[in-house]
């Protein structure tokens, strides 16, 4: 991981302008909304959780939460009818956060107890157990970060962040072909930990559990925003 950089500035939504950046949490039936509002508030955002996709839309930034089961986050994203609106946006260079499932459905496929189901497909490659013997993977883990990273500039190496998931993305090489930025963790078998691509930014651990490191984090990814007026 890179060394520390110090970006107190760059790290404030709107340092200097007096104007925040407009963020939705996207509530589909699934994430830890309330402590990713929370965490994003206390980050600098003006942050608005909401089922609303002309919101998910406009906003400076959209977080896509997502706990559980890959296929119930895809079927909550589909009946919203989600999925269209986090392409677009990415498509359009506008910012997308995805946490933990919320990560994994950006990806073609999650395969689940022998169950395929299709995801976003807005990263190359696919959702599978983690090969390790102790499952669930739960808990503090390190990373490690890529040069280049914006979310982990000014994070020093050993910085650790909180984790809970039995599946993940195992290999990395599809995104690094892709032009991604790729941040591993290991556990029994290393493992993606995080994705940066353009505007689509990606952590398969919790940010909002992760204490200062995750809340450094977070604001490495709203400097990224635009500021509304």
């Amino acid at each position: 991981m890179s060394g520390r950089i110090d970006g107190r500035d760059a790290a404030r939504p709107g340092a200097g302008d007096g104007r925040t950046s407009r963020v939705v949490v996207l509530d589909y039936g699934s994430g830890n909304l309330r402590s990713a509002e929370r965490a994003l508030a206390a980050a600098g955002a003006d942050v608005t959780v909401t089922d609303d996709l002309a919101a998910a839309a406009e906003a400076d930034g959209l977080v896509v939460p997502g706990v559980g089961a890959f296929a119930a986050c895809m079927a909550g994203i589909e009946a919203l009818g989600a999925g269209p609106v986090i392409a677009e946006r990415v498509a359009a260079g506008r910012p997308v956060l995805g946490i933990c499932v919320g990560m994994q459905v950006l990806f073609e496929h999650g395969d689940e107890h022998g169950v395929v189901t299709k995801g976003l497909g807005l990263l190359p490659g696919g959702v599978t157990k983690l090969a390790a013997a102790r499952l669930p993977h739960m808990g503090w883990n390190t990373v490690v970060a890529p040069a280049g990273s914006v979310l982990f500039a000014g994070l020093a190496a050993g910085s650790r962040f909180y984790f809970v998931h039995s599946y993940g993305v195992g290999d990395p090489a599809a995104l690094a072909v892709a032009g991604a930025r790729v941040t591993t963790a290991h556990h029994e078998t290393d493992f993606v930990a995080a994705v940066e691509r353009g505007s689509l930014s990606a952590a398969q651990f919790h940010p909002e559990k992760s204490a200062d490191t995750g809340a450094a984090l977070l604001r490495n990814w709203l400097a990224t925003l635009p500021t509304g007026d």
